[in-house]
C-alpha cells in the first residue's frame, strides 16, 4: 500500500495538478473548480493517458486527476505507468457512478491510486457542478500536502470515565468489533480480513466511506479473501458471530436489540461529518447496544469521522484501537483518536488483527471488560 504522508510545500508554492480526461467539458469543469483555489495550480490537461504520460516530465505535477475510460491509453494503463515512472505523484481517479466505473475504481485503488471521486451527474447547471467538484475534490487533493492554511484544532468533549449501565443479558467480555475507515480503506481491509481466523467469535461491522454500488462491489471482493461471511448490510439483517457487515453507501448503519437478535437498521438521515454512512453514527448505536463489550478500530482516512463515537464508546469502557501514522495512507481519522487520548492501542495495519485477538482473549478471561 502506498503511504503518502503530507508533503510540505515551499512557502508560496502551489499544488500542481494535471487533469487527464477525454471529455472536454469535464476538463473545463475541473480546471475552473480547481483554479478558483489559491493553493492549487492547474498546470495542464490531456485528453488521454498517452498524452498525459508524455506531459508528466515536462509539467512535473504533484497530482493527477485521472479518468478511467479513455481512447488510446485508458486510466488504468496510465496509472500503472505513472506508478513505475513517477511513484511519488498523487493519483486521484475520477469515475462514473456505474458498475463498470465502480469496478474499475476498485481495480485502480489496488493498483496504487491514492483516492477517487465520482463525477457529478445530477447538476442543475455548470456552477452547481463546479461547486460539487470543489467540495469533493479539493479536500481529497489537499489531504496529501502541508499547505500554509491553518490546521483545524478539534477539542474533544469531556470524556466521562464512569461506565454506562450494561444492557440486560449482556455477558462479560468483548462481543462485537466495529471498524471505521476512509481513504486507503479498500487496501487496508483487503490486507486485514484474511488475517481473521475462520472461528472468529464476534460480528464485525464496517463503515467504509464510499458511494452506493461501490460498497456492494467492495463486499464481493472482500468475500474472496476470507472464510468469514462478508455482506453489504441490508435493513433488518441480523448481526451474527463470524459475519462481516459493510454499511451500504448512501445510508447510515445502526444496530438495535430485539428480544432475541441484534439487528441492523439503515436510514437516510442527514450526513454526519459530511459522510453517509458515518462512523460516528455506527459507533454511537453500537455503544447503546454493546457498551463496554465493543472493540472499535479507526483506520486510515481523511477527516475526523469516528471521533465523537469513539468518545462515547470509551466512556462506556469499550476498547479503542487506532492505526498508526506510518502505515496509514492518511492519518486523519486515526490521528484524531490518538491526539485526543482515546486510543487504548496504536498499531500498524499488520498488527490490527493480533491486537483484536489479544483483547478478545483478555476479555474472555475477565480482564478485558470493566475498564
Amino acid at each position: 500500500m502506498l503511504n503518502h504522508h503530507p508533503k510540505p510545500l515551499a512557502p508560496g508554492a502551489r499544488i500542481r495538478v494535471l487533469i487527464v480526461d477525454d471529455s472536454a467539458s469535464v476538463r473545463s469543469l475541473m480546471t475552473r473548480a480547481l483554479g478558483q483555489d489559491p493553493a492549487l495550480q492547474v498546470v495542464g490537461t490531456a485528453s488521454n493517458g498517452a498524452i498525459g504520460l508524455a506531459k508528466m516530465a515536462q509539467l512535473e505535477p504533484h497530482v493527477i486527476t485521472l479518468d478511467i475510460e479513455m481512447p488510446e491509453m485508458d486510466g488504468l494503463t496510465m496509472l500503472k505507468r505513472v506508478r513505475e515512472q513517477f511513484p511519488d505523484v498523487v493519483v486521484i481517479m475520477s469515475s462514473s457512478l456505474t458498475a463498470p466505473g465502480a469496478t474499475a475504481t476498485l481495480d485502480a485503488l489496488l493498483l496504487g491510486a491514492n483516492d477517487y471521486i465520482t463525477k457529478p451527474t445530477q447538476c442543475g447547471n455548470v456552477e452547481q457542478c463546479i461547486a460539487i467538484l470543489r467540495a469533493e475534490l479539493l479536500p481529497k487533493i489537499k489531504q496529501f500536502f502541508q499547505t500554509s492554511e491553518p490546521e483545524a484544532v478539534i477539542t474533544p468533549a469531556a470524556i466521562s470515565r464512569r461506565l454506562a449501565p450494561r444492557p440486560l443479558g449482556m455477558q462479560e467480555g468483548r462481543q462485537v468489533v466495529v471498524i471505521g475507515v476512509s481513504t486507503g480503506g479498500p487496501n487496508a481491509l483487503s490486507a486485514i480480513l484474511p488475517e481473521f481466523p475462520p472461528s472468529f467469535p464476534c460480528p464485525i461491522l464496517i463503515v467504509q466511506h464510499m458511494p452506493p454500488l461501490f460498497t456492494r462491489l467492495l463486499a464481493e471482493r472482500l468475500q474472496r479473501l476470507t472464510s468469514l461471511r462478508v455482506e453489504e448490510a441490508t435493513d433488518g439483517c441480523r448481526v451474527e458471530a463470524g459475519k462481516i457487515l459493510i454499511a451500504p453507501g448512501g445510508a447510515h448503519m445502526r444496530v438495535s436489540k430485539s428480544e432475541r437478535d441484534t439487528l441492523v437498521s439503515l436510514d437516510h438521515s442527514p450526513p454526519r461529518n459530511s459522510c453517509r454512512p458515518s462512523v460516528d453514527v455506527l459507533f454511537e448505536s453500537v455503544n447503546a447496544v454493546y457498551g463496554r463489550s465493543a472493540i472499535a478500530a479507526v483506520l486510515t482516512g481523511m477527516g475526523q469521522d469516528g471521533l465523537r463515537g469513539a468518545e462515547v464508546l470509551k466512556a462506556s469502557g469499550a476498547f479503542i484501537i487506532a492505526q498508526d501514522e506510518a502505515s496509514s495512507v492518511v492519518w486523519g481519522m486515526p490521528g484524531f483518536i490518538v491526539r485526543s487520548g482515546l486510543a487504548d492501542a496504536v498499531v500498524p495495519l499488520q498488527g490490527l488483527v493480533p491486537a483484536l485477538l489479544l483483547e478478545l482473549n483478555r476479555g474472555a478471561h475477565g480482564s478485558g471488560a470493566g475498564r
